[in-house]
């Protein structure tokens, strides 16, 4: 064999082997990019399956709230008689003298509803339902039951909010729905309390139920309801779930919060993005009176400011109770809150109504 043959031998050779190679190496390229692809869906599946279970838990850590669960209401009157000693004797009284009354209504949305109610001392249309908080039950509100019954003679309606005390129910919402239930309740107070001449009402909540209050207040209400007390409400349920889930878990608000919500949406019908608060303040007009202890760190006190600046319709004043955490306010200075209290409601009673 010639050197140009064994040359061109060598050549072929050296190119099959390079096209080889080349082959080899495409094929290497194309193994990795579908392990890379593959790891990559493995991994979005992963954080889809942590962020669904972790979604899962979070609501029903945070909505969940099983009848087996909820306290009695003789818990609650031992609590507000601890915390409040001075509503012991007319606490008391009121149940010895069996002027505590029980009512079970069917609501809208087609569930059982629990309230309990007292006549004002004496005869008169003025009016206040009074909404409690996250996890407690009318019974929890008896020291702003006291207030207006004892100390400003008015008639009391207090009602179980969906899911809570006997009301049934198998989530908690936040204040969010539950404004049309309290919407409801103000109607049935009117028929208790007025004899020939409608009823005048203030709407006053505490935490979720002043997330309650200002829920309603964007919303149409009767004439009837002619002002709101909302005592540390938060300004929409994302911010205050938001702020929870930074305290307690010291984790960010994203993602968890945006899928969360989506899975309150799928079961309940109902979002977070949508549970805004502070817009239903923006669009209220009936006078609303902002109280919020400054040291609360549950809801949080730096909601307080954005709350009372968005409302631009109507009269409005605020109440900042100095040294008080969360809900508090009434139990550390609760001659002044009471004075504060009077002074808005009454002042808004008495003045021309505001419709709406």
């Amino acid at each position: 064999m010639s050197e140009d043959d064994t040359g061109l031998h060598e050549m072929l050779y050296l190119r099959k082997k390079k096209s080889k190679d080349n082959k080899d190496c495409n094929a290497m390229i194309k193994r990795k990019k579908r392990r890379f692809q593959a790891s990559v869906a493995i991994v979005l599946i992963l954080v889809a399956l942590i962020l669904a279970g972790a979604s899962s838990y979070m609501i029903d850590y945070s909505l969940g709230y099983p009848q087996q669960e909820r306290n009695s209401a003789e818990h609650w009157q031992d609590r507000i008689k601890d915390e409040c000693p001075w509503t012991t004797h007319w606490m008391d009284s009121v149940y010895q003298n069996h002027c505590v009354k029980d009512t079970f209504v069917t609501m809208p949305s087609g569930y059982r509803a629990h309230a309990i109610y007292l006549y004002a001392p004496k005869h008169t249309n003025r009016t206040a339902v009074v909404v409690h908080g996250y996890k407690v039950r009318a019974e929890g509100m008896l020291h702003i039951a006291y207030l207006y019954n004892h100390d400003m003679g008015f008639n009391v309606l207090l009602p179980d909010l969906y899911a809570h005390g006997e009301s049934e129910g198998d989530h908690i919402q936040m204040g969010w729905n539950d404004r049309w239930d309290v919407l409801r309740w103000s109607e049935v107070a009117d028929g208790i309390f007025a004899d020939g001449q409608s009823t005048r009402q203030v709407i006053h909540g505490i935490s979720m139920g002043a997330a309650t209050v200002m829920a309603l207040s964007g919303e149409q209400t009767p004439d009837r309801v002619e002002c709101f007390v909302e005592d540390c409400g938060y300004s929409s349920v994302k911010d205050e779930f938001a702020a929870q889930l930074k305290d307690q878990f010291g984790l960010p608000a994203f993602p968890l919060m945006t899928t969360t919500s989506w899975l309150c949406e799928a079961r309940y019908g109902w979002s977070f993005d949508e549970a805004r608060q502070i817009d239903q303040v923006r669009k209220s007009v009936k006078p609303m009176l902002f109280i919020h202890g400054d040291c609360d760190d549950f809801v949080p006190y730096r909601m307080l400011k954005p709350l009372y600046e968005a409302k631009t319709h109507g009269r409005k004043a605020i109440y900042v109770a100095t040294g008080s955490d969360h809900a508090h306010a009434y139990r550390d200075h609760h001659e002044e809150y009471t004075q504060r209290v009077r002074e808005f409601v009454l002042s808004n009673l008495l003045s021309k109504k505001v419709r709406k």
